[in-house]
C-alpha cells in the first residue's frame, strides 16, 4: 500500500472558523474564575489542616 493512498479522502478543506471575541472573552473569564476558586479551596484546606493538627 502506498502512503498517498490513505490520503485520498477528498480535497475539501474545512471552512475557516470566524473569530468570536465574545465567546473567547466568556471562556477566559470562566477559566480565571475556576482557577481562583481552586486556589481559594487550597487555602481553606491548608487552614483546616493547621486547625486539625492543633486540636489533635
Amino acid at each position: 500500500m502506498l502512503p498517498n493512498e490513505n490520503n485520498k479522502r477528498g480535497d475539501k478543506t474545512p471552512p475557516q472558523k470566524s473569530f468570536d471575541f465574545k465567546t473567547y472573552k466568556n471562556n477566559t473569564f470562566q477559566s480565571l474564575y475556576d482557577v481562583e476558586y481552586f486556589l481559594n479551596n487550597l487555602r481553606n484546606l491548608k487552614q483546616f489542616i493547621k486547625i486539625y493538627k492543633l486540636f489533635k
